[in-house]
């Protein structure tokens, strides 16, 4: 293994790292906006991170015109994820604050 396929995992790894916690947070948080924040912000990374050790290990077969454009276009995927999910995240949430969805608010335990 070379040190370009090396990299390229780590950052696979961390990608699905980010993609699993953000799936554990989706089932663990108590209300809409808990749940829209830790998947917007955990698949955005998680996505932006998986394509970049994609393209990273794609360069690992050569720096050969079709690999670089390979790579070239999985970054560019990359950016485009990293600009629109946080903004149909931040649309959603919104459209969940039109229709009234109250947040979670922690309830106070009367002692008898």
């Amino acid at each position: 293994m070379s040190i370009l396929s090396i990299i390229g995992i780590i950052f696979i790894i961390g990608g699905l790292f980010f993609f699993f916690t953000a799936t554990v947070g989706l089932i663990r948080m108590p209300d809409y906006y808990c749940r829209m924040q830790t998947t917007g912000k955990g698949d955005t990374l998680g996505a932006v991170l998986s394509l970049i050790g994609l393209s990273i290990y794609n360069l690992d077969g050569g720096l050969s015109l079709p690999n670089v454009l390979l790579s070239i276009k999985l970054l560019f995927i990359g950016f485009f994820i990293f600009v629109a999910n946080p903004t149909a995240t931040h649309a959603i949430t919104k459209a969940g604050f039109e229709c009234s969805i109250d947040p979670w608010v922690k309830r106070k335990e009367v002692k008898e």
